[in-house]
């Protein structure tokens, strides 16, 4: 009756690791939630097509290099993958002002020229100098004077702020070092109201022939944009049909 509750000995100094770990994740959440801070990444033995580096149970693939370009201007590309569907899913109007980022050698930079007509722009984004040197010439050829290529890096797109009305990222996502960082930038860049479309290859369906970390699950890009308060998006729908490809398209809130 009279027992007492607390054990003695070894047991009352070395409690389970199990309710040890617990009560370190409960801790831990705590400081997340009180300090808004953003998910760690991790670091440990990934695949060859990998960075080594985790974010949020995803390893970070790496990005192609402007060598791939040839890849991205692939003649079968309109039939493998519907880009004049996706082009007609975003309803872009005359005078906006859109975003390519990680726009390579410009496939998508020309048709949102030409979508937004002289009246809009589009800043069209890359990391690699190569690339947007690519691109200056593609647009030149097809005499196209209302794209602005901007050298972005690893942490930040480099976008004017409260800006742009779409921001488009096909098959780019996935290979941000810095996702969380990068999506922050977006979405200042974004104005409220404005949409940020993301273009990646399923990750759920293994037929799709494409190296597995250069895929995503619809799951995953929600959980990862959906990750902290600082990123005021709204998902909207992923209802487009691509014979290949997610369209999942969130909104800036006010």
């Amino acid at each position: 009756m009279n027992a007492d509750p607390m054990p003695r000995g070894f047991l009352a100094t070395a409690a389970p690791m199990r309710w040890v770990l617990w009560v370190a994740l409960v801790l831990l959440t705590g400081v997340r939630a009180a300090t808004n801070a953003p998910p760690a990444y991790e670091f440990h033995p990934g695949s060859p097509d990998g960075l080594g580096k985790w974010y949020l149970g995803r390893e970070i693939a790496h990005y192609m290099t402007h060598q791939g370009a040839p890849w991205l201007e692939r003649p079968e590309r309109e039939e493998e993958e519907r880009p004049s569907r996706l082009m007609a899913a975003l309803e872009i109007q005359p005078g906006q002002t859109v975003a390519d980022v990680g726009a390579g050698s410009g496939y998508f930079t020309w048709r949102l020229a030409q979508a937004v007509g002289p009246r809009g722009r589009v800043y069209a984004t890359d990391i690699q100098p190569e690339m947007l040197s690519l691109l200056r010439t593609n647009m030149t050829q097809r005499g196209l004077t209302n794209v602005v290529p901007v050298l972005g890096d690893t942490h930040d797109p480099h976008l004017p702020t409260n800006a742009i009305d779409l921001i488009l990222m096909v098959d780019v996502y996935h290979e941000f070092d810095h996702p969380y960082e990068m999506t922050a930038g977006l979405v200042r860049a974004l104005k409220p109201g404005g949409r940020l479309v993301l273009v990646e290859y399923r990750g759920e369906e293994r037929w799709i022939p494409i190296k597995p970390l250069h895929k995503l699950t619809e799951l995953q890009v929600r959980k990862e944009l959906a990750e902290s308060a600082l990123h005021p998006l709204m998902f909207v729908t992923n209802r487009t049909e691509l014979p290949r490809q997610h369209v999942l398209v969130f909104r800036k809130t006010d």
